[in-house]
């Protein structure tokens, strides 16, 4: 099927305000780029005073040229020389433009906050919708014989990218969580060192029988899976990243992220009590740090040397 180019002008308008009708309503393209779209992200929490709104990059090469390239699209759509749907096509562009900006932030950010990494997220769930948008409309004007067949295949492109994209900015947000959490709870776990008073409020303390192996843990997870009929939640196996930056050793030992006044913490420390387990229960009502909570599995933690080695030269948890 054939179609003049006032034809195909026409079928266009009438397909995108047909699909514009069936959806939200969507705000005209604006000559300046949709910056209030682009930038929209959670909220800050009032409690963290760094999480911030991470907004698009104006001066980015690649936003430079989008809104250039809408603008000059804008005017040869005005003057008929370019169907409607090259408009829509180039606002998407410019709309990718700004949020790809952003995500260069997260990548390029080496002290990311939990808030900022949502944020990431929710811009990558943005681009995955519009290329899901964009690729079913371009289908629908292939179908119709108004696009060529090769603007489907460049859609779905699109569409892959966008979902590869959003997988990783959710992998990113999962490390960026994990690491915050390991910090709260290894904080507390130094904190609660000169504070011998906080021991059976703060934190509860079992010496058992001094001994933890990873026989021990083995076991301590095949009970949990038993009787939850879930994996036990690991927030930090033997060393780390965050415990060696904090001058402890780590080693040997395994935090696990349950509260222990939660259904799941107080198994566990029965269980640990039946089988002479030693351990550490912090509730983490420390300065805020709720998210602290959590059940040390082994002894407490022993410091680091001045070089760094795992030689131990005082516990973490020796004034308790």
């Amino acid at each position: 099927m054939v179609y003049s180019f006032s034809s195909r002008l026409t079928i266009c308008a009438a397909f995108l305000a047909a699909s514009s009708f069936a959806q939200t309503p969507a705000p005209a393209a604006p000559a300046e780029p949709d910056t209030a779209a682009a930038a929209a992200a959670p909220d800050v929490k009032p409690e963290d005073t760094r999480a911030k709104e991470i907004k698009p990059d104006l001066s980015d090469f690649g936003v430079v040229r989008a809104q250039q390239n809408l603008n000059r699209i804008r005017a040869l759509v005005q003057q008929g020389v370019l169907p409607i749907n090259e408009l829509a096509k180039a606002q998407d562009q410019l709309n990718n433009a700004l949020d790809e900006s952003i995500l260069r932030y997260s990548a390029l950010a080496t002290d990311l906050l939990p808030d900022e990494a949502d944020q990431m997220v929710t811009v990558a769930e943005r681009m995955f919708l519009r290329s899901q948008k964009r690729a079913m409309q371009t289908r629908q004007l292939v179908e119709t014989g108004i696009l060529a067949r090769s603007e489907a295949e460049a859609s779905s492109s699109d569409v892959i990218n966008a979902k590869l994209q959003l997988d990783l900015a959710i992998e990113r947000a999962r490390l960026v969580k994990e690491m915050a959490l390991q910090k709260h709870q290894a904080e507390i776990e130094t904190e609660a060192e000169s504070h011998p008073e906080w021991n059976g409020q703060v934190y509860t303390r079992y010496d058992g029988n001094g001994i933890f192996t990873r026989a021990d843990f083995n076991k301590i997870s095949a009970a949990y899976l038993t009787a939850f009929g879930h994996a036990i939640p690991v927030s930090a196996d033997g060393q780390t990243a965050v415990h060696t930056a904090l001058g402890f050793n780590h080693a040997g030992r395994i935090d696990i992220a349950l509260n222990p006044d939660q259904k799941e913490g107080v198994w566990l420390l029965r269980y640990l009590e039946k089988n002479h387990i030693p351990y550490y229960a912090f509730r983490g009502a420390v300065a805020h740090k709720a998210t602290g909570a959590h059940i040390h599995l082994g002894p407490g933690s022993t410091r680091l040397t001045a070089a760094s080695t795992t030689k131990t030269t005082k516990t973490c948890c020796g004034s308790f």
